[in-house]
């Protein structure tokens, strides 16, 4: 096995920077769609190309994990999302758009199996969960880029502001890079899934089979990817054309939203401490469900806020807990499986929810949401006892 990741630190940056990335693309989607002049219904088939991409790549990037290593992979991956991130701004046409978007996804999806699953190493070299930690920097990377992309939004063309994002995240990436390629003093004597099922086990690199419970994470994540990707992609719209908000109060809006996942996934240790998990899952899942209703429905920009904010508190803990989980069961090709699972949802909600916009109103589309958050719910109850016990997951 090659050295696995376990400076912390530099691993809290790339999150944090993946994160900001993302919400610099999605706070100027609107602005991209008003560039080309293209219907929800284009734009919503752009964005599967850039799901398609990501999904290709997450079923391919366990592999390359385990061949290359973690660290070889993220830092590859990363700078090569950074100077993608550029691209979406100059495409001139809907084909072009959708090209440079899947190139994108194919990037992203690297990055993200990389993270999760440098995440899993640095778990098992601490022997303490810090995958919600983790997640809670990507969403503060999140919040950073939506209040950017809101202070930016009037003042710099797509192009420039991109631009900025992505060369400063280059520079960090060239930072970071010595750090994270340093081999580590000694491996971890904490096997890989020590320290989240809270017994040991032979740490599950290579070959190896992958049972349900992964499959069962993977689902968990399908419902909740959805539910992220489609307010990522559309709430900044219904905001912005539904309800008359200008460009920096639509982007804020994402903002607000992201700062409410970021906040939770920082307390969800202890959270699911007190609650304990099915109680944060099934909780989490009603929550989201109740506020993403109530930001499709309502005729005030404030209560569309306050929806987004209950929808980010209640899905915030969802996906790291089905990562991490998956991850020690399985190791990167675990984080792959789930992961790869997980964005099938961020795949149909696209072209989905543009269809349903086109053929029956955004609010409509927006509350396909609350299905898949309300799913998850009935999946943390009736699932309980044919997953990990609740032990294995309580520390996350």
């Amino acid at each position: 096995m090659r050295p696995p990741v376990m400076r912390l630190f530099p691993l809290a940056v790339f999150f944090t920077l993946d994160g900001t990335i993302f919400a610099t693309w999605a706070v100027r989607i609107p602005a991209v769609k008003q560039q080309l002049g293209l219907t929800t219904t284009a734009l919503g088939v752009a964005l599967l190309c850039l799901s398609l991409g990501t999904l290709l790549s997450m079923i391919a990037s366990g592999n390359l994990v385990v061949r290359f290593g973690t660290r070889v992979v993220l830092l590859t991956a990363c700078a090569l999302v950074s100077a993608a991130l550029v691209l979406p701004a100059l495409a001139g046409s809907v084909v072009w758009l959708a090209a440079v978007l899947a190139l994108f996804g194919l990037f992203y999806g690297a990055l993200n199996i990389s993270l999760n699953s440098a995440a899993v190493e640095i778990e098992a070299a601490l022997g303490r969960p810090v995958m919600s930690m983790l997640h809670g920097l990507w969403s503060v990377g999140c919040l950073a880029g939506s209040l950017l992309g809101g202070l930016l939004a009037g003042r710099l063309g797509t192009v420039a502001h991109f631009g900025l994002v992505a060369g400063t995240s280059l520079v960090l990436t060239a930072v970071c890079a010595p750090a994270m390629l340093r081999a580590p003093e000694q491996l971890p004597t904490v096997p890989l899934a020590e320290g989240i099922a809270g017994q040991a086990a032979e740490p599950r690199y290579g070959g190896r089979r992958l049972g349900l419970p992964v499959v069962i994470f993977g689902v968990v994540a399908l419902c909740v990817a959805y539910g992220e990707g489609a307010v990522a992609d559309w709430s900044g719209l219904h905001l912005r054309e539904g309800l008359g908000a200008e460009a920096s109060l639509a982007a804020y809006a994402f903002a607000a939203y992201n700062f409410a996942i970021a906040g939770g996934r920082l307390i969800g240790g202890w959270l699911i401490g007190r609650l304990g998990v099915t109680g944060v899952l099934a909780g989490g899942g009603v929550l989201a469900a109740a506020g993403i209703l109530l930001t499709a429905w309502t005729g005030q920009i404030s209560l569309a806020f306050a929806g987004l904010v209950a929808v980010g508190l209640g899905l915030a803990n969802i996906f790291p807990v089905a990562i991490a989980r998956a991850g020690a069961l399985g190791g990167p090709n675990g984080v792959s499986l789930a992961a790869g699972i997980g964005h099938t949802g961020m795949l149909a909600g696209p072209p989905l929810i543009g269809f349903l916009a086109d053929h029956a109103g955004l609010p409509t589309a927006l509350s396909t949401i609350a299905m898949v958050s309300l799913a998850v719910a009935a999946l943390a109850v009736l699932g309980r006892a044919r997953t990990a016990p609740v032990s294995a997951l309580r520390a996350h």
